[in-house]
C-alpha cells in the first residue's frame, strides 16, 4: 500500500488484530499518531469479544493516538469516528448519492439496514502522564461483504475505490474531527454531526443491555453520548449495549 497519508502507516499482510498490534506499538513508546492497516486480519474483534470478519480487500485499520482528555471521555471516541468514517465514505462516493447511509449507535455505519463499516475503540490510561492511550479500529466493506450477515459492500453500492482510497479519505476526515472534539472540549459539535447522521427520534429499536433485552423507541443522545431511549414510557439513559433496528429503511430510503 503507498502512503498517501500524512501519519505514519504500518501496513501488514496478516496479522491477528491491527488494534492489539497498534495498542502494542503505543505502549512500548512508538511515536503516536500511528496507524495500523492488514489486508487480513486472523483474529478480528468487534465490541463485547465478538469476532470481525476481515476479508481481502477491505479495509482493515486501527489508528493509535494519546489524547490529554479524562478517562471518562473515553466513549465519545466511537462517535467521533463514527462521524468520521461516515464522511469519509461520502467523500469517497463524491457526486454519487448513498441513500441510507447512517449511523447507529454506538459504532455501526449502515446502508439503510445492512452493516458497511463498524468501529472498536480500546482504551489504556497513559503512564507517566494525564490523558489516555485510545487505539480507534475502523472495518470498511470496499469489495466484499460476509455473505451470511446482513451487511453491505461500497462495490455494490455502485462506489469504486480501493483501500489506499478508503484510508487516506477516513486519515483525512478523523484528524478533522478529532481536532473539533478538541479532547472532550468540543463534544457538542460531534453530538450534533452525529445526530445529523443517525436515524430518526422514535425509531423502534431493541437493545440489548447489561440487564437483558429491551423495546423501545431511539430519542437521541444525552451530553455525553449515552443513548436516550424511550421504553415503556420513561425516557431511559442508556451508556452500553447493543442497538438493533426493529425496521431499518431499505438502501432505496424507504421501510
Amino acid at each position: 500500500m503507498s502512503n498517501r497519508c500524512p501519519h505514519r502507516i504500518v501496513a501488514l499482510s496478516e496479522t491477528a488484530s491491527t488494534n492489539a498490534d497498534a495498542m502494542r506499538l503505543a505502549l512500548v513508546g512508538e511515536e503516536l499518531p500511528l496507524w495500523v492497516t492488514a489486508r487480513r486480519q486472523t483474529s478480528g474483534r468487534g465490541r463485547a469479544g465478538r469476532t470481525w470478519v476481515s476479508l481481502e480487500s477491505n479495509l482493515h485499520a486501527s489508528y493509535g493516538m494519546r489524547t490529554d482528555a479524562p478517562i471518562a471521555t473515553a466513549g465519545q471516541l466511537a462517535l467521533v469516528a463514527g462521524v468520521a468514517l461516515s464522511e469519509a465514505v461520502q467523500t469517497i462516493a463524491a457526486a454519487q448519492s448513498l441513500t441510507g447511509l447512517r449511523l447507529k449507535w454506538p459504532n455501526d455505519l449502515l446502508i439503510g439496514g445492512a452493516k458497511l463499516g463498524g468501529i472498536l475503540v480500546e482504551t489504556t490510561p497513559a503512564k507517566q502522564s494525564s490523558g489516555f492511550i485510545a487505539v480507534i479500529g475502523f472495518g470498511l466493506n470496499i469489495a466484499a461483504c460476509p455473505p451470511d450477515l446482513e451487511a453491505a459492500c461500497l462495490t455494490q453500492l455502485g462506489v469504486n475505490t480501493d483501500v489506499a482510497n478508503a484510508l487516506e479519505a477516513l486519515d483525512d476526515t478523523l484528524e478533522r474531527w478529532l481536532n473539533i472534539w478538541n479532547a472532550g472540549a468540543g463534544f457538542s459539535r460531534i453530538r450534533e454531526a452525529w445526530l445529523a447522521r443517525c436515524g430518526p427520534l422514535g425509531e423502534s429499536i431493541g437493545v440489548q443491555g447489561q440487564h437483558g433485552p429491551l423495546k423501545g423507541t431511539f430519542e437521541g443522545l444525552d451530553a455525553q453520548g449515552a443513548l436516550l431511549a424511550g421504553i415503556d414510557g420513561r425516557l431511559q439513559t442508556i451508556t452500553y449495549g447493543d442497538v438493533r433496528l426493529i425496521a431499518p429503511m431499505r438502501t432505496d430510503g424507504s421501510l
